[in-house]
């Protein structure tokens, strides 16, 4: 068994594995520790092999996944893990986007391929394993859109009953994806930073697992799987740059610590990527932090139309600021209007439809580009953690023409078309 206890991320005190996410001393965030001695100093090629075998899922990393069980089941699989298959998604190289932005090479790391169409089913994927060791019944979140459609398609995949609690003024679409699996739907008068509250409480009165809460240490290393399968989708090579959308930070955090863990047993070769964090202006803690040289971040609320990413105190925030600082990286925002075009830019460029949040990273990735902050000749992956399913913000970057049902009507249509083009 490769974990090994929970650990408080200020004070280093140690707890067993159990469902709780803060330290009683000093109330800091718990996460997982590992004990990779059993791999550590052996044949790198044996390893690599090793992992290159397992499934076409998070699974084929299960010696840097927090479940406990680790004998087979009479189907080869590990009983707890069962569900629905995420991760193993395109890695797509984009040379009409690094082209576009005088770039060498840019990859698109494409998560909006899982099963519920976000890197949520990875998170969700893992807390759920370990909600089911632990003989939880319940699985629970809060949730800004992706998370609410992972975790009831989990449930009902899994059997487990679900709930999930979400802002009253999400997206429809986020809505309607969720409730379709029959989870119990809880729309919740206030932002995101309400519904976190209203579940912390919940998770000390009810016997749910709250993925995001109490199993929090164990749901935020599926993120690592991100870092895992971009660094083997180079060749066990690491990229120069990742472009990674902030929320609550934790995505940004987990991908460096699994560059780390793979660096540390020499699977991977070279320095941390620089990292780059990517945020809206109408919430961008994390950023206003970075640019202002502090080790904290001051709450804000909300104002965008990246609701995805509308975390106002982010919980991993101090944590996500040293990542950006130790690889050199940063923590960037753009508008609302950068957001709709960095949408279109990638779906016109790659053929990825992304969300709102996906916007905020392109738009991030065009802004190091156009100001000179990013080196031509680097290797830049850019990270999508959601598809198109927020329709509105798509509205007005593209014309629809209509035309009589004749061919006079389609040329003389061509012919305006070609005109406006000679104008402008």
């Amino acid at each position: 068994m490769a974990v090994s206890n929970l650990k408080c991320r200020e004070c280093d005190a140690t707890y067993p594995l159990e469902a709780r996410y803060a330290c009683e001393h000093c109330f800091g965030p718990l996460e997982v520790v590992y004990d990779h001695s059993h791999l550590a100093g052996g044949d790198v090629g044996e390893l690599r092999r090793r992992i290159q075998a397992g499934p076409q899922n998070i699974w084929r990393y299960a010696d840097f996944l927090p479940l406990v069980d680790g004998a087979p089941g009479p189907s080869g699989r590990l009983a707890s893990r069962v569900g629905l298959p995420a991760g193993c998604t395109p890695l797509i190289r984009a040379d009409r986007l690094a082209q576009r932005l005088g770039l060498r090479e840019v990859w698109v790391k494409n998560d909006a391929a899982n099963p519920t169409h976000s890197f949520k089913d990875r998170v969700v994927s893992v807390a759920a394993s370990r909600a089911r060791e632990l003989g939880f019944h319940t699985i629970a979140c809060a949730s800004t859109g992706n998370l609410a459609g992972s975790v009831a398609a989990y449930g009902a995949a899994m059997g487990l009953q679900s709930y999930v609690f979400i802002p009253a003024d999400l997206e429809e679409q986020k809505i309607l994806s969720a409730g379709v699996y029959g989870t119990n739907l809880v729309a919740v008068k206030g932002t995101y930073d309400d519904v976190n509250r209203l579940c912390t409480e919940l998770s000390a009165e009810r016997d749910w697992a709250f993925v995001n809460v109490n199993l929090r240490p164990y749901y935020a290393e599926g993120s690592k799987t991100l870092a895992f399968e971009i660094a083997e989708q180079l060749g066990f090579e690491l990229p120069d740059r990742c472009v990674v959308p902030v929320a609550s930070g934790s995505l940004f955090t987990k991908l460096a610590k699994g560059f780390g863990e793979w660096q540390d047993l020499g699977l991977i070769e070279g320095s941390l990527p620089t990292m780059t964090g990517a945020q809206a202006d109408g919430c961008s803690p994390v950023a206003q932090a970075f640019a202002g040289g502090q080790d904290f971040c001051v709450p804000v609320k909300p104002d965008t139309i990246a609701k995805s990413l509308a975390i106002g105190n982010p919980a991993d925030g101090p944590y996500a600021l040293d990542v950006a600082r130790r690889s050199g990286g940063s923590v960037e925002s753009v508008s609302d209007e950068e957001i709709v075009d960095g949408i279109a830019l990638l779906a016109q460029t790659t053929g990825v439809f992304t969300e709102t949040a996906g916007g905020v990273t392109t738009a991030t990735l065009v802004k190091l580009a156009e100001s000179g902050q990013i080196d031509p000749d680097e290797r830049v992956v850019l990270v999508i953690t959601g598809d198109g399913l927020t329709l509105e913000a798509a509205r007005g970057t593209f014309a629809t023409h209509e035309i009589e049902p004749t061919v006079e009507s389609f040329e003389a249509l061509g012919a305006r078309n070609a005109a406006e083009a000679w104008a402008r």
